[in-house]
């Protein structure tokens, strides 16, 4: 929650407004996501626990939350990881919408008691990859042909869960739990410059099988950023709620 706001100060009107962000390094955004969902007038909540920030007890004063991803895994013993995948249990049981991405999808995949690791043969997904949606996925709405990765771990599907999209080398790329829990594996919310420093500052992972070299990351965005990006306006209006429709295809100018 905001310094100096208690919850006796927050309306109804103003909780189901707000969604609770949980990033995992100090300089983390949550860039597309972010920006999109306060165009569709909600306010942010951003907690890093990693850093010490507590998570809340009740989401009764939250529209519903995103874990994104980070560096660490989902198996590492650090206690905030242990305490954040835990906490996933006050969504779930809530009712509240709940995305997990990446990191967030793989420990919302531990929370209910899937196997998160990396491929047998050490390959990772960083770059861009095809994607195909299941006919459970395409009921729902129109996915991309490619996605952006950058993991060096998958997830298994979770007892109870649907699986949205699948992909050849980590097959379990999205899916849905209940009503309003849903985890994907690759990376919508990346900005250009979230990707050229992901690219920068990520160079040594570049040199694992199975990552593309650094330039056909930002190539890749040229070609197919654009579906990307309008797979999530409709991704995220599916889990929280749609923008009015007037807004609903309006680019976010100097968001790129």
């Amino acid at each position: 929650m905001p310094a100096g706001v208690t919850p006796s100060r927050i309306t109804p009107a103003a909780a189901a407004r707000q969604i609770l962000v949980i990033l995992h390094q100090e300089g983390s955004s949550p860039g597309r996501v972010g920006q999109m969902l306060v165009e569709a007038g909600f306010a942010l909540d951003i907690r890093r626990p990693a850093l010490g920030d507590a998570l809340p007890e009740t989401l009764d004063h939250h529209a519903g939350a995103v874990v994104f991803g980070g560096p660490m895994s989902a198996n590492d013993s650090d206690d905030f990881v242990r305490r954040e995948t835990e906490w996933l249990a006050v969504p779930l049981t809530e009712g509240k919408p709940l995305l997990g991405i990446c990191l967030g999808a793989q420990m919302l995949c531990n929370h209910l008691g899937g196997k998160v690791c990396g491929h047998d043969d050490g390959v990772v997904e960083m770059g861009w990859y095809p994607l195909k949606a299941t006919e459970e996925g395409s009921a729902l709405l129109h996915w991309p042909e490619m996605v952006y990765q950058f993991h060096r771990e998958g997830f298994s599907l979770p007892s109870g869960a649907t699986l949205l999209a699948t992909a050849d080398t980590y097959p379990n790329q999205a899916f849905r739990y209940g009503a309003h829990a849903w985890g994907i594996q690759f990376h919508a919310e990346l900005t250009r410059v979230m990707m050229q420093r992901w690219v920068v500052r990520g160079a040594q992972r570049l040199t694992l099988p199975g990552a593309q070299p650094g330039r056909d990351h930002l190539g890749g965005r040229m070609i197919w950023d654009m579906h990307l990006r309008g797979w999530l306006e409709e991704f995220l209006g599916l889990i929280f709620g749609k923008p009015p429709r007037s807004r609903r295809h309006m680019p976010l100018p100097g968001r790129d």
